[in-house]
């Protein structure tokens, strides 16, 4: 017996109006009346069920290409699963991963949506810098007007990589109709290879109906020192800030602004003041912060940025100063002021002279190349401890350079010594299993051993250290196994 659509409808509709306000339509046959329609939903399912026809069967997938790298030891084809499932939630490993993998990888991301990141890294750019292997202009722009939101992120960043000028061209061509948040991530994008050919586009972006999209064009024209809204800030901020020569020592004086009107606010100058921050030094720090930083030698009497950061500043206003010039130096990557602003690493105020704390420290020493970062951080372990130096090592390159280990290994045994324990440090001992050069597990041989316990230290913290150490010398033996294996492959 057939097993009409309408049948099975019957029987739903019954179920969920209840047999009391709606009889059903199948014999009951002595049984009460909610069993008869359960018993004939199980006979209609069981039809319906046999009646269906065999579909044909999915073609096989196509062999995985061939990777002609030789298989790593303890490391074959099989763990590859398990690596793109770390890579999924960690964004951060995924070109290494990638890289590492190989052709395979892709195959494997072809058969599972949850590895899809692999694919467009590999088709659309990703962090690699990639175009598609078949990227004309038809292509691009079939890509960009029909891909996904995250391929045509990535599809942007590619191109930006490898033609500023056509990604510029690529993202004015739909600008309008894209919606405020993608807007604002296709901004972001032009950070790469910020030039001042960009200009005209940021500063149409300025009227940008979303707020958000408003300042990120502001920010990225401000990185522009010779842009016209760098040049319109700078005009604001010098007539906030100048230089005192009344006194026995020159001194600046601030006078920040009174109001922010239209042209500030179109210019980025955000007006509403977070809670528990004064609306007139919220203003200047944003002028400030935008303007080019080439500004205040001129203004300030002709002094070097080191001589400006040790000019004393009245009334209250220096730690507002300092921090808007700090944020100038990391936004314009200008190493002179990151180092002015930073003092010596060695220096009594841990902080330096115009750092406004470990975040905006690290965020500075960006600026400057690897081997001088290692060095600031080096001498400023040295002189400091490592309670404040986390953030700062997490901005040094991996691995850590010779002095910078040296100077890890021995602020940790000081660390040991003065009878702390282990675990007030584990951020840092986590970074140093994974950025430690290998080969400093031969200086730690001396610290895995238990010191005798003595008087004034916390109980049992001895043989913490000694566990402690003891796993960053097998850490950092296990990365050299692995490196010697990985180079002979």
């Amino acid at each position: 017996m057939a097993v009409t659509a309408s049948d099975w409808e019957d029987l739903v509709t019954t179920a969920l109006l209840g047999t009391e306000r709606r009889p059903p339509a199948v014999p009951a046959d002595g049984r009460d009346a909610p069993v008869a329609v359960l018993d004939e939903a199980a006979q209609q399912t069981l039809r319906r069920r046999a009646g269906l026809r065999p579909a044909q069967a999915a073609p096989l997938p196509r062999p995985a290409p061939p990777d002609p790298r030789p298989p790593l030891p303890a490391a074959p084809p099989e763990a590859l699963p398990a690596l793109l499932e770390a890579a999924r939630g960690r964004t951060d490993l995924r070109p290494a991963v990638l890289s590492f993998a190989g052709p395979r990888a892709l195959w494997l991301a072809g058969l599972n949506p949850e590895w899809r990141f692999a694919l467009r890294a590999a088709s659309g750019g990703g962090r690699e810098g990639r175009l598609p292997a078949d990227a004309g202009p038809e292509r691009v722009r079939e890509l960009w007007e029909e891909g996904l939101f995250a391929e045509r992120v990535a599809l942007l960043s590619a191109l930006r990589d490898q033609d500023p000028a056509a990604a510029r061209a690529l993202l004015e061509s739909t600008w309008t109709t894209e919606r405020a948040e993608d807007r604002l991530m296709f901004l972001d994008s032009l950070r790469a290879g910020l030039c001042a050919q960009d200009e005209p586009f940021l500063e149409r972006a300025l009227a940008d109906r979303s707020r958000n999209v408003r300042a990120t064009a502001a920010e990225l024209l401000s990185a522009l020192p010779g842009s016209a809204l760098s040049l319109r800030m700078a005009a604001r901020a010098v007539s906030c800030v100048a230089l005192d020569r009344t006194g026995a020592d020159p001194c600046i004086v601030v006078e920040a602004p009174h109001a922010c009107d239209a042209e500030m606010e179109r210019d980025g100058v955000v007006a509403k003041a977070p809670s528990g921050r004064g609306e007139r030094s919220w203003w200047l720090g944003q002028l400030v912060e935008a303007a080019p930083l080439a500004t205040w030698p001129e203004r300030l009497g002709g002094h070097t940025p080191e001589e400006i950061v040790a000019l004393e500043v009245v009334d209250g206003w220096e730690g507002e100063l300092h921090a808007a010039w700090c944020r100038a130096a990391v936004r314009q990557a200008d190493a002179a002021w990151a180092r002015a602003l930073l003092g010596s690493p060695s220096a009594p105020e841990a902080a330096g002279p115009g750092a406004v704390g470990p975040a905006q420290r690290a965020k500075l020493l960006t600026t400057l190349d690897e081997e001088e970062r290692a060095a600031w951080v080096a001498e400023f372990i040295s002189a400091h401890g490592l309670s404040e130096a986390f953030q700062l090592l997490g901005v040094c390159a991996v691995p850590w350079s010779a002095p910078l280990g040296q100077a890890v290994v021995d602020a940790l045994d000081i660390a040991r010594d003065a009878g702390s324990y282990p675990w007030s440090f584990s951020g840092v001992m986590g970074l140093a299993e994974r950025c430690l050069d290998p080969a400093e597990a031969n200086r730690l041989a001396p610290l895995t051993a238990t010191p005798a316990e003595a008087e004034n230290t916390a109980p049992g913290a001895g043989g913490y250290w000694s566990e402690a150490f003891q796993r960053l010398d097998s850490t950092l033996r296990l990365r050299a196994t692995m490196a010697e294996e990985l180079g002979a492959a």
